[in-house]
Protein backbone atom coordinates (compact mmCIF):
# COMPACT_ATOMS: atom_id res chain seq x y z
CA UNK A 1 0.00 0.00 0.00
CA UNK A 2 1.29 3.35 -0.91
CA UNK A 3 0.66 6.98 0.15
CA UNK A 4 -0.84 9.17 -2.40
CA UNK A 5 0.31 13.06 -2.17
CA UNK A 6 -1.43 15.95 -4.44
CA UNK A 7 -0.29 18.98 -6.41
CA UNK A 8 -0.76 22.08 -4.25
CA UNK A 9 -3.80 23.54 -6.35
CA UNK A 10 -5.66 24.62 -2.83
CA UNK A 11 -3.11 25.52 0.30
CA UNK A 12 -4.50 22.21 2.05
CA UNK A 13 -3.41 19.82 -1.25
CA UNK A 14 0.35 20.68 -0.34
CA UNK A 15 0.15 18.44 2.66
CA UNK A 16 -2.68 16.26 3.12
CA UNK A 17 -1.63 12.63 1.88
CA UNK A 18 -4.16 9.70 1.58
CA UNK A 19 -3.42 6.07 1.15
CA UNK A 20 -4.07 4.51 -2.54
CA UNK A 21 -6.48 1.38 -0.93
CA UNK A 22 -5.01 -1.32 -3.53
CA UNK A 23 -5.94 -4.34 -1.58
CA UNK A 24 -9.36 -3.73 -1.29
CA UNK A 25 -11.47 -5.67 -3.14
CA UNK A 26 -14.75 -3.66 -2.53
CA UNK A 27 -16.38 -0.94 -1.70
CA UNK A 28 -19.87 -2.40 -0.23
CA UNK A 29 -20.13 -4.32 2.90
CA UNK A 30 -21.59 -7.71 3.76
CA UNK A 31 -24.58 -6.27 4.73
CA UNK A 32 -26.08 -9.13 7.44
CA UNK A 33 -23.08 -7.97 9.13
CA UNK A 34 -23.10 -4.38 9.70
CA UNK A 35 -25.89 -2.72 11.93
CA UNK A 36 -26.30 1.33 13.00
CA UNK A 37 -23.66 3.38 14.63
CA UNK A 38 -26.50 6.09 16.73
CA UNK A 39 -24.08 9.28 17.06
CA UNK A 40 -24.27 11.12 20.54
CA UNK A 41 -22.28 14.01 19.96
CA UNK A 42 -20.48 13.24 23.28
CA UNK A 43 -23.83 13.96 25.41
CA UNK A 44 -25.38 11.08 27.91
CA UNK A 45 -29.08 10.55 28.66
CA UNK A 46 -29.46 13.86 30.29
CA UNK A 47 -28.31 15.61 26.99
CA UNK A 48 -25.03 17.54 28.58
CA UNK A 49 -22.05 17.23 26.81
CA UNK A 50 -19.54 14.72 28.81
CA UNK A 51 -17.56 13.89 26.30
CA UNK A 52 -15.91 17.09 24.81
CA UNK A 53 -14.88 17.59 21.21
CA UNK A 54 -16.75 15.59 19.36
CA UNK A 55 -19.99 16.30 17.14
CA UNK A 56 -21.07 16.13 13.20
CA UNK A 57 -18.61 13.25 11.63
CA UNK A 58 -20.08 11.40 8.45
CA UNK A 59 -22.29 8.74 8.87
CA UNK A 60 -21.31 5.33 9.32
CA UNK A 61 -22.20 1.81 9.99
CA UNK A 62 -20.89 -0.57 12.47
CA UNK A 63 -19.22 -4.09 10.89
CA UNK A 64 -19.42 -6.69 13.26
CA UNK A 65 -16.14 -8.14 14.20
CA UNK A 66 -14.84 -11.77 15.07
CA UNK A 67 -12.61 -11.49 18.17
CA UNK A 68 -13.42 -14.31 19.83
CA UNK A 69 -11.95 -16.07 16.65
CA UNK A 70 -14.07 -19.60 18.16
CA UNK A 71 -14.63 -21.28 14.88
CA UNK A 72 -12.74 -24.04 16.23
CA UNK A 73 -11.34 -26.59 13.28
CA UNK A 74 -13.44 -24.89 10.60
CA UNK A 75 -11.12 -23.82 7.54
CA UNK A 76 -12.41 -20.49 6.05
CA UNK A 77 -11.74 -18.61 2.78
CA UNK A 78 -10.70 -15.03 2.76
CA UNK A 79 -14.13 -13.56 0.25
CA UNK A 80 -12.97 -9.73 0.39
CA UNK A 81 -10.68 -7.37 2.05
CA UNK A 82 -12.97 -4.31 2.97
CA UNK A 83 -12.48 -0.47 4.68
CA UNK A 84 -13.88 -0.30 8.23
CA UNK A 85 -14.69 3.40 8.90
CA UNK A 86 -14.66 2.97 12.37
CA UNK A 87 -11.51 1.74 13.10
CA UNK A 88 -7.62 1.96 11.51
CA UNK A 89 -7.20 -1.63 10.24
CA UNK A 90 -8.54 -3.23 7.19
CA UNK A 91 -11.25 -5.91 7.47
CA UNK A 92 -11.09 -9.52 6.07
CA UNK A 93 -14.74 -11.25 5.48
CA UNK A 94 -14.27 -14.93 5.87
CA UNK A 95 -16.13 -17.52 4.12
CA UNK A 96 -16.41 -20.52 6.24
CA UNK A 97 -16.94 -24.33 5.02
CA UNK A 98 -20.22 -24.55 6.99
CA UNK A 99 -21.86 -21.43 5.11
CA UNK A 100 -20.93 -18.56 8.17
CA UNK A 101 -19.53 -15.72 7.27
CA UNK A 102 -17.82 -13.24 9.73
CA UNK A 103 -15.11 -10.20 9.53
CA UNK A 104 -11.28 -10.87 11.01
CA UNK A 105 -8.57 -7.86 11.20
CA UNK A 106 -6.86 -8.17 7.93
CA UNK A 107 -3.02 -8.99 8.62
CA UNK A 108 -0.48 -8.07 6.76
CA UNK A 109 -0.33 -10.35 3.56
CA UNK A 110 -3.39 -12.48 4.01
CA UNK A 111 -5.29 -12.02 0.61
CA UNK A 112 -8.36 -12.99 -1.28
CA UNK A 113 -8.12 -16.90 -1.56
CA UNK A 114 -6.37 -17.50 1.12
CA UNK A 115 -7.73 -20.61 3.41
CA UNK A 116 -7.25 -19.53 8.00
CA UNK A 117 -8.18 -21.95 10.36
CA UNK A 118 -8.22 -21.29 14.24
CA UNK A 119 -7.93 -23.94 17.45
CA UNK A 120 -5.34 -25.27 19.13
CA UNK A 121 -4.13 -27.53 15.93
CA UNK A 122 -4.04 -25.03 13.07
CA UNK A 123 -0.63 -23.90 11.69
CA UNK A 124 1.87 -20.89 12.90
CA UNK A 125 0.59 -19.39 9.52
CA UNK A 126 -0.45 -15.33 9.30
CA UNK A 127 -4.24 -14.79 10.01
CA UNK A 128 -4.66 -18.36 11.76
CA UNK A 129 -5.66 -18.20 15.71
CA UNK A 130 -3.81 -20.59 18.34
CA UNK A 131 -4.32 -20.38 22.40
CA UNK A 132 -1.00 -18.79 23.28
CA UNK A 133 0.52 -22.29 24.98
CA UNK A 134 0.46 -23.43 21.37
CA UNK A 135 2.17 -20.81 19.74
CA UNK A 136 6.36 -21.11 19.56
CA UNK A 137 8.18 -18.39 21.40
CA UNK A 138 9.51 -15.11 19.19
CA UNK A 139 6.45 -15.21 17.02
CA UNK A 140 4.72 -11.64 16.10
CA UNK A 141 0.87 -11.95 17.31
CA UNK A 142 -2.08 -9.94 17.32
CA UNK A 143 -5.48 -9.77 18.56
CA UNK A 144 -4.70 -10.66 22.10
CA UNK A 145 -6.95 -12.27 24.65
CA UNK A 146 -6.68 -10.89 28.14
CA UNK A 147 -9.15 -13.46 29.70
CA UNK A 148 -9.78 -16.52 27.84
CA UNK A 149 -12.90 -16.54 25.56
CA UNK A 150 -13.41 -12.62 26.20
CA UNK A 151 -12.35 -12.06 22.94
CA UNK A 152 -9.39 -9.92 21.46
CA UNK A 153 -8.67 -6.27 23.81
CA UNK A 154 -5.08 -6.27 22.72
CA UNK A 155 -3.44 -4.86 19.33
CA UNK A 156 -6.07 -4.05 17.15
CA UNK A 157 -4.68 -1.01 15.44
CA UNK A 158 -3.25 -0.81 11.98
CA UNK A 159 0.40 -1.59 12.16
CA UNK A 160 0.08 -3.70 15.39
CA UNK A 161 2.39 -6.17 16.00
CA UNK A 162 3.45 -7.78 19.83
CA UNK A 163 5.78 -10.69 20.25
CA UNK A 164 5.59 -13.61 21.98
CA UNK A 165 9.06 -13.49 24.39
CA UNK A 166 8.22 -16.42 26.57
CA UNK A 167 6.49 -18.78 28.68
CA UNK A 168 6.55 -19.47 32.27
CA UNK A 169 4.09 -21.77 33.66
CA UNK A 170 0.64 -20.69 33.56
CA UNK A 171 1.58 -17.64 31.58
CA UNK A 172 3.06 -16.23 28.53
CA UNK A 173 5.21 -12.84 28.35
CA UNK A 174 4.08 -10.31 25.35
CA UNK A 175 5.82 -7.79 24.48
CA UNK A 176 3.32 -5.12 23.42
CA UNK A 177 3.97 -2.23 20.60
CA UNK A 178 4.14 -0.13 23.24
CA UNK A 179 7.17 -1.21 24.79
CA UNK A 180 5.43 -2.87 28.35
CA UNK A 181 6.38 -6.48 28.60
CA UNK A 182 2.97 -8.16 30.30
CA UNK A 183 1.81 -11.49 31.83
CA UNK A 184 -0.92 -12.98 29.79
CA UNK A 185 -2.63 -16.34 30.20
CA UNK A 186 -1.62 -19.11 28.30
CA UNK A 187 -4.95 -20.21 27.12
CA UNK A 188 -5.78 -16.89 25.71
CA UNK A 189 -5.91 -16.45 21.90
CA UNK A 190 -4.07 -15.13 19.59
CA UNK A 191 -3.70 -14.46 15.63
CA UNK A 192 -0.39 -14.93 14.08
CA UNK A 193 1.16 -12.33 11.44
CA UNK A 194 1.15 -8.29 12.15
CA UNK A 195 -2.25 -6.00 11.71
CA UNK A 196 -2.55 -4.30 8.10
CA UNK A 197 -2.65 -1.04 6.89
CA UNK A 198 0.84 -0.22 8.16
CA UNK A 199 0.99 3.05 6.43
CA UNK A 200 -2.01 4.05 8.40
CA UNK A 201 0.89 6.68 11.18
CA UNK A 202 2.38 8.33 8.14
CA UNK A 203 -0.97 9.58 6.53
CA UNK A 204 -1.30 13.66 6.93
CA UNK A 205 -4.81 14.99 7.95
CA UNK A 206 -3.77 18.43 6.16
CA UNK A 207 -6.77 20.37 7.05
CA UNK A 208 -9.19 20.91 9.29
CA UNK A 209 -12.16 19.60 7.30
CA UNK A 210 -11.02 16.41 7.16
CA UNK A 211 -10.95 16.21 11.26
CA UNK A 212 -14.96 17.29 11.01
CA UNK A 213 -15.37 14.10 8.91
CA UNK A 214 -14.06 11.38 11.61
CA UNK A 215 -15.75 13.57 13.74
CA UNK A 216 -13.25 15.85 16.00
CA UNK A 217 -14.41 19.01 16.81
CA UNK A 218 -11.89 22.08 17.42
CA UNK A 219 -9.91 21.97 21.20
CA UNK A 220 -10.09 25.39 22.70
CA UNK A 221 -7.22 26.19 24.32
CA UNK A 222 -7.28 26.85 28.04
CA UNK A 223 -4.67 30.20 28.30
CA UNK A 224 -7.15 31.22 25.77
CA UNK A 225 -10.26 31.30 28.31
CA UNK A 226 -11.41 33.28 31.29
CA UNK A 227 -10.11 32.69 34.63
CA UNK A 228 -13.85 31.16 35.13
CA UNK A 229 -13.59 28.76 32.74
CA UNK A 230 -9.65 27.55 32.92
CA UNK A 231 -7.56 27.30 35.63
CA UNK A 232 -5.05 28.95 32.58
CA UNK A 233 -7.31 31.53 31.55
CA UNK A 234 -6.89 34.95 32.16
CA UNK A 235 -3.99 37.52 32.67
CA UNK A 236 -2.60 40.63 30.70
CA UNK A 237 -1.48 40.12 26.70
CA UNK A 238 -1.15 36.02 26.10
CA UNK A 239 0.60 34.10 28.70
CA UNK A 240 1.27 30.33 28.98
CA UNK A 241 -0.62 29.54 31.84
CA UNK A 242 1.67 30.71 34.85
CA UNK A 243 1.23 26.73 36.80
CA UNK A 244 1.56 22.97 35.58
CA UNK A 245 -0.67 22.36 32.62
CA UNK A 246 -4.48 21.12 34.13
CA UNK A 247 -7.70 20.32 33.03
CA UNK A 248 -10.39 22.45 33.54
CA UNK A 249 -11.02 21.05 36.62
CA UNK A 250 -7.70 20.80 38.19
CA UNK A 251 -6.30 17.61 37.25
CA UNK A 252 -2.59 17.42 36.70
CA UNK A 253 -2.31 16.33 32.86
CA UNK A 254 0.49 16.09 30.32
CA UNK A 255 2.63 13.45 32.04
CA UNK A 256 1.11 13.01 35.16
CA UNK A 257 0.37 9.19 35.92
CA UNK A 258 -3.49 8.36 36.55
CA UNK A 259 -3.65 4.54 36.44
CA UNK A 260 -5.46 3.31 39.78
CA UNK A 261 -5.70 -0.04 39.06
CA UNK A 262 -3.34 -2.07 41.36
CA UNK A 263 -5.38 -5.52 40.58
CA UNK A 264 -3.29 -6.05 37.74
CA UNK A 265 -0.01 -4.77 38.49
CA UNK A 266 1.52 -8.06 39.27
CA UNK A 267 1.12 -8.73 35.39
CA UNK A 268 2.90 -5.89 34.52
CA UNK A 269 6.76 -7.04 33.84
CA UNK A 270 8.09 -3.78 32.58
CA UNK A 271 6.27 -0.78 32.05
CA UNK A 272 6.31 1.03 28.53
CA UNK A 273 9.70 2.91 27.85
CA UNK A 274 9.32 6.89 27.54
Amino acid sequence: MAIKTYRPMTPTLRFQTTLTNDELTTNRPHKPLTKIKKRTGGRRNAGDITIWHRGGGHKRKLRTIDFKRDKVGVPGTVASIEYDPNRSARIALISYADGEKRYILQPVGLQVGQKIVSGPEADILVGNALPLRNIPAGTTVHNLELRPGKGAQMVRSAGGAAQLVAKEGDYALIKLPSGETRKVLIDCMATVGQIGNVDHENVSIGKAGRNRWLGKKPVNRGVAMNPVDHPHGGGEGKTSGGRHPVTPWGQPTRGYKTRNNKRTDEFIVSRRSK
